[in-house]
């Protein structure tokens, strides 16, 4: 697990977006992962809410991290859904995913994305997607 945990703390470093935002791998514990992302202005929408975007952004790479933890993997995302369900507001979103089901090739993951301020989080958005493995990654610097 520890091995895991340093590759995909690389992973997220390696990530120019992912560093843009801010987020960091806030838990891992082989069941289920945890994103955080602080809520800055310039992540908000006209309304001041967090921008579709950027949990989408969250969903996204937290269903992907769970996806390479359930197939021991190199993976990708091959398709996902979101589902909003309030306006985020707060100091931090955070994104909790887990597999769902997980076979040789792909497995079906599961995120909620929380709003939080303080020690209060509110269920803002859920998605589910399907992350698939991958034997050789073509080197995108090539």
């Amino acid at each position: 697990m520890e091995n895991f945990l340093a590759r995909t703390r690389a992973a997220l470093d390696a990530q120019p977006f992912t560093r843009l935002l801010g987020a960091s791998l806030a838990s891992m514990d082989g069941k289920s992962i945890e994103l955080s992302l602080p809520l800055r202005d310039d992540l908000k929408q006209q309304h001041g809410f967090a921008h579709g975007g950027v949990l989408s952004y969250l969903a996204d790479n937290a269903l992907t991290i769970a996806g390479a933890m359930g197939l021991g993997k190199g993976v990708l995302t091959s398709e996902f859904k979101i589902n909003f369900l309030r306006p985020a507001t707060g100091s931090s979103l955070l994104a909790r995913a887990s597999v769902v089901h997980a076979g040789k090739r792909q497995a079906v993951c599961r995120c909620d994305v929380f709003a939080r301020d303080g020690d209060a989080e509110k269920l803002v958005a859920t998605a589910q997607g399907t992350i698939v493995a991958v034997d050789d990654l073509p080197d995108a610097k090539a």
